[in-house]
This record gives C-alpha cells, sequence and structure tokens, in this order.
C-alpha cells in the first residue's frame, strides 16, 4: 500500500463500531426464525431440511453482494462421505460353504450387489488381457459367463513381457480395474483371480471390508462399469480347477512358448451371492467471500464459522436446534453482514476473509474436516478460525449468578498468545462481557474443545478460538426452540466476534503460532 493512501483510509474508513452496530438482535431472531422453524425439520445434513437452510444462507449472501465461489459457480462447498459393505457375501463350492475372508476375499467397492448365481462352468483365460499386442480373449466367446484368470502379466521365454516387449511389465500388470473394465466389456458375469500372495492380500482387505464407517471422497463413485470379481487362495483355485489342472498348465505354458492362449473350459459346481449395502451422506457448506483490499496481506486468510446442521427428526418429532446450532449460524450470518457492508463502502477488510456455513458437525464435524482435507483455499494461507457454536442460552452456572453477559472462550491460547489477546483486549474495550475459561483448561472432563468445528483447523497448526454458551436442559432436544433464546446476548456476542475478526482481518502482522501444542 503506497504511504499516501494510508492518511485517506484511516480518516474515512467506517470505525468497528460503526460495522457492529449492524449486528442487531432484531436481525439475528429474524434469521434465526426461518433456520430453526418446523419448515427446515431439524437440517439434518443429508435432508431437504439441511438443502433448505443451505439455499436460505446462499441467498443471504447474494443479497450482502458477497459473490459465489463454491463447485459449478454457487455458494456451495459439497461434502461426500461415502460407503459401501458387504450384506451377504457367500461362494459355495459342491455345496460346501467356502468361508468370505479366509478362502476368499471380494471387494464391495469393485463388485455389483446380486443374488444368488449358479456357474456351472468356468473359463481359464490366461492374465484376462486384451490388447492389440497379446490378447486372451482373441477366439473365444466369453459372454455370460465366469472366467478365472491370474492377476498379473504373462513372459515370454526370454523373460520380456509379451505386452510390452521388455523386461518392463506394462500397466496391465498391476491395473486389475482396467482387466474388469474389459471382461464387462466383453460381457463376464463373474471373474475369479488366482491370488498367488492371498495371505498378504487379504490382511490387507480385511481392514477395507470390514469397516462400517462412511469415508470422505472427493466426489461421489461413479458406475466404473466392472465386471465383478472375486479373489481366491491359491488351494482354492486348484480345488476348482481340479481334474483340468493339466490342461491349465499346459494353456499357461503355452502362452509363454508361443504367445498365444487356448482357453480351457472347466465345469464346476458354484453357487455364488454379492449383496452389498451402500450408504452416503451428502451436504453443503456454504461459503461466503469477501476478498481483501490489501495486495501484500489478501492472500492472507481469516475463516469464520459455524455449523447450521442439527439432528433433524425422529418420526414426527422435529429437533429445532435453535442454540445449536441456529444461534451461531446467525451470529456469524450477521458478522458476515458487517464484513460485507464495510467492502461496500470501499473499506473493506485487508485480509481476505470466508464465511463458512458448515454441515455434517453433528455426524462427527464432517463438514469442517471435509474443508481442511479440500480446501478452496491453501490453509498455510489462513491466519486462524473463528468457530461459534452455541451462543443464544444461558447455562445453569451463570443464570444461578444471574449473569446473562458471559460467554465461554475455549482454545484462543493453545496455539497463538496473540488470538487470546485480541480477544480480550476487543471485550475489555468493546463489549465487558465475562469471559469464561472453564471449558479451556487442558484436563476439562467435557473435551469441549474437541467437539467442535474449530478444532479440525486447530489440529493441522492453524490457531482456533471458540465461542460458546454452555450446555443446558434443552440441549440436543426437541425443546432447544426460538422462544428460549436471549437475542440480546446473542447480539454482545456477535459484536465481540466481529470486533475479534476485524482486528485478525486488519492487523499489520499475521498473528503467530508461539505456543507448543
Amino acid at each position: 500500500m503506497s504511504s499516501d493512501r494510508v492518511p485517506e483510509r484511516a480518516k474515512d474508513a467506517p470505525s468497528p463500531t460503526k460495522l457492529a452496530q449492524t449486528i442487531t438482535a432484531q436481525d439475528m431472531k429474524r434469521h434465526l426464525s426461518t433456520i430453526a422453524s418446523t419448515e427446515f425439520e431439524g437440517r439434518e445434513t443429508g435432508t431437504d431440511g439441511q438443502k433448505k437452510a443451505a439455499e436460505y444462507i446462499a441467498r443471504y449472501f447474494q443479497k450482502l453482494g458477497i459473490p459465489a465461489i463454491g463447485n459449478d459457480g454457487n455458494y456451495f462447498q459439497q461434502i461426500n462421505f461415502f460407503a459401501e459393505n458387504w450384506e451377504n457375501i457367500d461362494l459355495e463350492m459342491d455345496g460346501t460353504p467356502l468361508r468370505h475372508l479366509w478362502d476368499y476375499y471380494a471387494m464391495p467397492a469393485d463388485n455389483e450387489s446380486r443374488d444368488w448365481k449358479d456357474i456351472d462352468e468356468v473359463t481359464f483365460l490366461g492374465y484376462g488381457i486384451d490388447d492389440p499386442a497379446y490378447s486372451d480373449y482373441k477366439g473365444t466367446d466369453v459372454a455370460g459367463k465366469a472366467i478365472l484368470i491370474y492377476p498379473d502379466e504373462p513372459k515370454d521365454r526370454k523373460g520380456n513381457y509379451l505386452v510390452s516387449g521388455t523386461s518392463n511389465p506394462s500397466d496391465w500388470f498391476e491395473n486389475l480395474e482396467k482387466k474388469l473394465q474389459v471382461a464387462k466389456q466383453h460381457g463376464v458375469e463373474v471373474v475369479f483371480i488366482i491370488d498367488n500372495d492371498f495371505k498378504q492380500n487379504v490382511s490387507n482387505a480385511r481392514r477395507e471390508i470390514l469397516n462400517r464407517r462412511l469415508a470422505m471422497v472427493e466426489s461421489l463413485p461413479e458406475d466404473r462399469n466392472l465386471a465383478n470379481s472375486v479373489f481366491l487362495s491359491s488351494e482354492v483355485a486348484k480345488k476348482m480347477i481340479s481334474g483340468e489342472f493339466k490342461k491349465v498348465v499346459k494353456a499357461r505354458k503355452r502362452i509363454q512358448k508361443k504367445g498365444k492362449l487356448r482357453s480351457v473350459s472347466i465345469p464346476v459346481n458354484l453357487r455364488l451371492r454379492q449383496e452389498k449395502s451402500v450408504r452416503s451422506l451428502v451436504g453443503e457448506n456454504v461459503l461466503g467471500y469477501i476478498e481483501g483490499t490489501d495486495p501484500e496481506l489478501k492472500d492472507e486468510l481469516l475463516v469464520i464459522t459455524a455449523h447450521y446442521d442439527h439432528l433433524g427428526k425422529r418420526g414426527e418429532d422435529i429437533y429445532f436446534g435453535a442454540d445449536d446450532n441456529g444461534s451461531g449460524t446467525s451470529t456469524v450470518l450477521e458478522v458476515a453482514q458487517a464484513f460485507a457492508q464495510a467492502k461496500s463502502e470501499g473499506w473493506g477488510p485487508r485480509r481476505s476473509v470466508l464465511i463458512m456455513l458448515v454441515s455434517g458437525e453433528e455426524k462427527g464435524l464432517l463438514g469442517s474436516q471435509y474443508y481442511v482435507e479440500y480446501p478452496i483455499f491453501p490453509l498455510e494461507n489462513t491466519i486462524a478460525n473463528v468457530n461459534v457454536d452455541m451462543v443464544g442460552r444461558v447455562d445453569p452456572k451463570h443464570e444461578e449468578k444471574g449473569n446473562s453477559d458471559y460467554i465461554y472462550v475455549i482454545g484462543s491460547n493453545r496455539l497463538s498468545t496473540e488470538l487470546h489477546q485480541i480477544n480480550e483486549d476487543a471485550n475489555a474495550r468493546y463489549t465487558q462481557l465475562e469471559l469464561d475459561y472453564t471449558y479451556n483448561a487442558e484436563d476439562d472432563p467435557n473435551r469441549y474443545y474437541y467437539r467442535s468445528d474449530h478444532y479440525n483447523f486447530a489440529e493441522r497448526g492453524i490457531p482456533a478460538i471458540f465461542y460458546f454458551n454452555g450446555t443446558h436442559e434443552d440441549y440436543h432436544r426437541t425443546s432447544d426452540t426460538v422462544d428460549k433464546i436471549n437475542f440480546e446476548k446473542m447480539e454482545k456476542i456477535g459484536r465481540l466476534v466481529f470486533y475479534t475478526s476485524w482486528e485478525l482481518a486488519n492487523r499489520d502482522d499475521r498473528i503467530k503460532v508461539d505456543v507448543r501444542p
């Protein structure tokens, strides 16, 4: 910034006090009365109610003149969690059940769900390769059949791989997906794969197959067009081949000698069932981006968060989530308005600010976890996270004292003493709330430091501060409703959130990480 602009900016820029006055109890009540309404049905991630809440937030950002920076030119970062597991997986040979993860294994993600299928013939098809340089499919019709293959790539008598023609294998060697795609194209029903490293591979597969948790994915899997597949131990493969063993050995030697396969038809008595369950959770983080005005600082980013999801419906009962976390959502929307107004008047924050309302918090901090795994802006440029989660009620401790003008502050000094002091100074100068650090203690049995969205930032070394009013008798109950919210208290806390955020976004120096975790 040139020296001649500084005095002009200092003279004309709106004061933080003027901007903070746009944060009002009346506006907060208006937001919350919509967000925690019956129409939004408790905003459980993945439901219509959550989508309606996301649209409400996006429309408000648009009204403020905040540009859309999300997926496909909208205000959303889609969050995707996905899991495929076996519901029933069974393989019988000659009427005898084989043991999954002992005699054979199959990966749910690589298979379509199918009911019992009787198999009376398996075609030995070498290595399952179909390439101009070498093809196991040439001259063999396998449509509607089961095939048996080896997983790697054949060599000639000189030790060169048949596809590459050199001592280095082609991508057929390890690319099993390619083999399953080719099998699907040829109409193969199921591919049995002889796994010579079965013991090691089944151990690795077991962890993935038995994991029931939803996994984070950058995008939901599309149809990969793979033939169904089953990996067999060498022992089970020999039993399957049985009386045709010599023919299979001869066919394999012929590949090495002549570079051609003569397929072998193997009579079998098999039954196979592969039935799986598929679960997905798709939510949206809603992004409001206010670009910084200082060319030297605008690449640095302050992230302000609150989760807007809640528990949804159970039967006809709605968990409205007015305090948890409609209060935090409404507060952050008002903070967004103050920043947007400063920007519209030509004096926006020096650093960039991302106002992010996240979903999936009630499922395990999933929305914020997704953002730090797939950040819109580099995490190394993120200076701090300011997180607001439940700020609309008075807990029993402070109710007994007759004091509603308080806020629990958590995490402010865990990574940066400067962040802690900035919040202290802002409160002393502007809001004069009681800052209660009870839940910031490292031995706090409630472990609130680890239970809200700021933790995903702090875990990656980004200083974070969490504003929280404590729990109450309506926490996670259908009785957490708008009529019980203290909006005057919310207004004061919202202004403190803004003053602290404004200082973080406008101070000359980025706050330092000076506390060892």
